[in-house]
């Protein structure tokens, strides 16, 4: 019988419940099929630390080494790291993870040589219909000279290139509490970290894919609450935060509080201006206002982009940019393969921080300019007509300009809005922001009153 697929092949990943959605015998096809659509001679696997990851990622090992390629298993990794191996080796590459969804989750992001993303439009789909092929036919009979399988780590030299990529030589000592959340920045903090005049103080560190402290999505303000208290009773200079499969950072300043990855996305822009002078910076159209200001202020080009990595690392590609960055705190680099990675753009933070006397907030204030509501999710049972009833609300008035790159955005000089349906639930996503506390908090009571009929 065929292999429902729908459920698991997402747009830009497989993600679904191991063992009831997916399993060993559908992730040997998967290995398989990724070898038959890249065309790949060689292949780079890795994985997280969740409970089934070996064995997802062991048995795609075999089914790509039956169709003849030769796989290097990197191991326990972050998906920066995975990114980094492809980048460095010149191999298509598939991490094992799920991010940071429920330990019964597990899921495979899937790159071709240079970490370049495989996608819906960009090869997944040719791979999910051979895989839901195989399953019904029986997988194809093993080459003749199936590739060998072989380990390697690669941890010291991936922490050595992100080093070489920011300079650190000023850096003062700081005091940093990190949270892994159980995730793989316990794995790549402490390589990465080992050189640093910084005392860290750990949370969280031991590899743990159920998760036992708190979720590992440090997004959702819930999951940073012992990483903020421990900053504040730590005295210490700064906080990170790492998601599940470490790919991405969350900073909090020496308050406790939470900064903006709309603020470091434009510290992290003016940094990379000032070794690019004139670059493209990409951002996606919830970031803040902030950011392309900054950018142009640093001499830079902003590029404006859908949400979703697949559209930054399409336009990065496109445009030569330098840097890219997401409000979901995802940091793409031009010198990491246009791939994203919370490593460098953390290690970015302390440099900046470590080069002058002043603290993180104050630091960042001239990059956090305006007020946003956060993103903010509605359950709706219908998309398109909730948003046509913002749209009309909204579209005659003289004082706003609509565009809708990405669900409905809708702007004046004072503030703007975003509406964006969700790809996978039915929910509508809000984002607001605007000058003061006060407009924000009145447009975005609006919305929600047309959104949610209240």
């Amino acid at each position: 019988m065929t292999a429902d697929l729908s459920q698991i092949v997402k747009a830009y990943d497989v993600r679904g419940v191991v063992p009831d959605q997916w399993d060993e015998a559908l992730a040997e096809l998967f290995g398989a099929a990724f070898v038959q659509v890249t065309g790949a001679e060689a292949i780079v696997v890795g994985h997280d630390m969740r409970p089934s990851s070996p064995g997802l990622s062991g048995a795609f090992a075999r089914g790509a080494a039956a169709r003849g390629a030769d796989v290097t298993l990197i191991g326990l990794c972050s998906t920066d790291q995975l990114y980094f191996a492809s980048g460095h080796y010149g191999l298509p590459g598939a991490m094992f993870t799920a991010s940071h969804n429920p330990a019964q989750y597990n899921g495979i992001k899937m790159c071709r040589a240079g970490a370049a993303p495989v996608g819906q439009d960009t090869g997944l789909t040719d791979i999910r219909q051979l895989v839901e092929a195989w399953s019904e036919q029986g997988a194809p009979e093993p080459v003749a000279e199936p590739g060998k399988v072989t380990e390697r780590d690669t941890l010291t030299d991936y922490a050595a290139h992100l080093l070489s990529l920011v300079d650190l030589s000023a850096m003062r000592p700081l005091k940093v509490v990190v949270d892994a959340g159980n995730g793989m920045g316990g794995h790549t903090v402490p390589t990465v970290f080992d050189a640093l005049p910084v005392t860290l103080v750990p949370m969280y560190f031991e590899l743990d894919g159920t998760f036992p402290n708190h979720e590992a999505n440090p997004l959702d303000p819930a999951n940073i609450v012992d990483l903020q208290a421990r900053v504040r009773s730590e005295g210490a200079d700064l906080g990170l935060a790492f998601d599940g499969d470490a790919d991405r950072c969350f900073v909090v300043d020496e308050r406790g509080e939470g900064i903006s990855p709309s603020a470091i996305t434009a510290l992290v822009a003016a940094r990379e201006l000032a070794k690019h002078p004139g670059g493209t910076v990409i951002h996606n159209l919830i970031t803040s206002w902030s950011v392309p200001e900054v950018v142009r202020e640093n001499g830079g080009t902003p590029q404006r982009t859908r949400v979703g990595h697949s559209f930054i690392k399409e336009e990065m590609a496109r445009t030569g940019a330098i840097f890219g960055g997401e409000h979901s705190a995802h940091y793409y680099f031009r010198d990491f393969w246009n791939a994203d990675t919370g490593m460098l753009a953390a290690l970015h933070v302390l440099a900046a921080l470590g080069s002058q006397e002043g603290t993180l907030s104050e630091l960042v204030a001239q990059y956090d300019r305006y007020r946003g509501s956060g993103e903010i999710n509605s359950t709706v049972d219908d998309q398109a007509g909730r948003t046509a009833a913002v749209k009309a609300a909204y579209g005659s008035r003289d004082d706003v300009t609509i565009d809708e790159l990405d669900g409905l955005t809708v702007s004046t000089e004072d503030w703007w809005f975003n509406l964006r349906p969700s790809n996978t639930e039915p929910l509508l996503r809000l984002n607001v922001e605007a000058r003061d506390d006060q407009t924000m908090a009145k447009v975005r009571d609006e919305v929600l009153g047309l959104v949610r009929g209240a």
